[in-house]
């Protein structure tokens, strides 16, 4: 008679469990083997070509990112000037050259020149069938009478902005012409736009205020905040994009343009009451007050021996004596793979700057006083701000005024004419300042 268990693993389970109890308790407190354990079991086998390559003790490390060092020189204006083959083909490397160069603000000087015209009277001697004659004849010299400039980059303060034209203001976009719109809505700018924005542009250097500003930006003194906001980059591409759309472009005689602006001050009204201190002198020369920028451009053209042979003014000069330089200029304004400029974007560098602050909620001390309006005004005025806040805001001005500014200067200028000064080099501390030395005197 045959028996049949009914359930024969657990019969066998059941006789593994009463045979070796130790044998079970041991493998249930043993932990999981480790993974080199696992890897060094006979096992598991990985192919030769297996692309999993685990690091062992001992291993070289993976090189260190290293940002690309692109070569560039200075022109005699101070601008960048770089032919690298990398920036002309790679948009990150362009991008981050360009960053790396915008960390250096423009130099900016307000320069002042008098000089006038003198008439003088001479004797010449002239030789004629071997008689000498003599005759009076005059001539005017031109004689300067001061010529002088004062730093004001050293006053720009804070990061640069980054900053791009709307789609809607004419600019060079990869044409040898100006062009409104992007990528496939790009057309050339009318002369009614170029002239408008030609005005614009000269408006708003005059003013101070930033490139991001539009011409249809309604300037009010008591608004002053709303031209500092977060939507400078106008355009509908990134700066990125723009450097991508430069490497992609296969133009023989290509250039791209970083342009960096100082914003901040009415330079005008600056140039105008600098005039009025020169004229308190009683100088009656022709005088000459202007604003000057220079090292304010980061240029990046191609790498071939043209490109290179045009940034060398006595090169091209040479072209422009052996009448070679017209063609050249004919294929790069015409030929499609001609010349491409593009001139959309760059920084902008802070001489004083409104910022908006958050507005706290503090004890009105003078809620039951009847000049209540009349205190306001005083504290607003205590605080160092003349802007009129926003609602729910509060508004700052951060870096000098252009008022402080020419108080600190005034007297230098007057001074300067007075003593017919003379200096190539720019003045960056008012001459009535007190020196470093006295400043460690004691009493003093």
């Amino acid at each position: 008679m045959l028996i049949v268990d009914a359930d024969p693993v657990k019969s066998k389970q059941d006789s593994v469990g009463d045979s070796s109890p130790s044998l079970a308790s041991s493998s249930q407190q043993r932990p999981p083997p480790t993974f080199e354990e696992s890897v060094a079991d006979h096992v598991l086998h990985f192919p030769p070509d297996d692309s999993l390559n685990f690091a062992q003790e001992g291993g070289e490390e993976p090189p260190a990112f290293a940002p690309y060092d692109a070569h560039f020189f200075t022109s005699r204006s101070g601008d960048i000037i770089s032919h690298d083959s990398h920036l002309n083909d790679d948009g990150e490397a362009l991008y981050r050259f360009l960053l790396s160069q915008a960390s250096t603000p423009p130099t900016v000087i307000l320069r002042c020149q008098g000089s006038h015209n003198e008439t003088h009277t001479r004797m010449v001697h002239s030789h004629h069938n071997g008689h000498t004659k003599m005759k009076t004849e005059q001539y005017t010299e031109r004689i300067t009478d001061f010529d002088f400039c004062i730093d004001v980059g050293q006053y720009i303060f804070g990061e640069p902005t980054h900053w791009s034209y709307a789609d809607s203001t004419p600019a060079y976009r990869g044409r040898m012409y100006q062009e409104v719109g992007i990528s496939e809505e790009k057309r050339k700018a009318q002369k009614l736009e170029r002239k408008a924005a030609k005005a614009w542009d000269t408006e708003r250097t005059r003013r101070g205020f930033p490139p991001w500003i539009g011409s249809d930006y309604a300037w009010r003194e008591d608004q002053q905040f709303i031209i500092q906001t977060n939507s400078v980059l106008r355009s509908s591409w990134t700066l990125r994009q723009w450097a991508d759309d430069y490497c992609a472009s296969r133009k023989y005689l290509k250039e791209f343009n970083y342009n960096k602006i100082a914003y901040g001050w009415n330079f005008e009204a600056i140039r105008v009451a600098a005039i009025s201190v020169v004229n308190s002198t009683h100088y009656r020369g022709d005088l000459s007050v202007q604003f000057e920028t220079s090292q304010n451009v980061v240029s990046v053209r191609s790498h071939n021996r043209l490109s290179r042979a045009l940034s060398n003014r006595w090169i091209k000069f040479l072209l422009f004596l052996t009448l070679i330089y017209p063609f050249i200029w004919l294929f790069k304004r015409f030929h499609s793979r001609g010349g491409g400029r593009w001139d959309v974007c760059g920084g902008a560098y802070a001489l004083k700057r409104v910022e908006q602050i958050a507005k706290q909620a503090a004890p009105d001390v003078h809620a039951e006083s009847p000049f209540r309006d009349v205190f306001e005004t005083v504290d607003a005025t205590a605080q160092g701000s003349s802007l009129a806040d926003p609602p729910g805001r509060r508004t700052k001005v951060v870096g000098m005024r252009e008022g402080e500014w020419f108080r600190q200067w005034e007297g230098t200028i007057r001074r300067a004419v007075q003593n017919r000064l003379q200096d190539r080099q720019p003045l960056t501390m008012p001459d009535d300042h007190p020196v470093h030395q006295a400043l460690v005197l004691d009493g003093y």
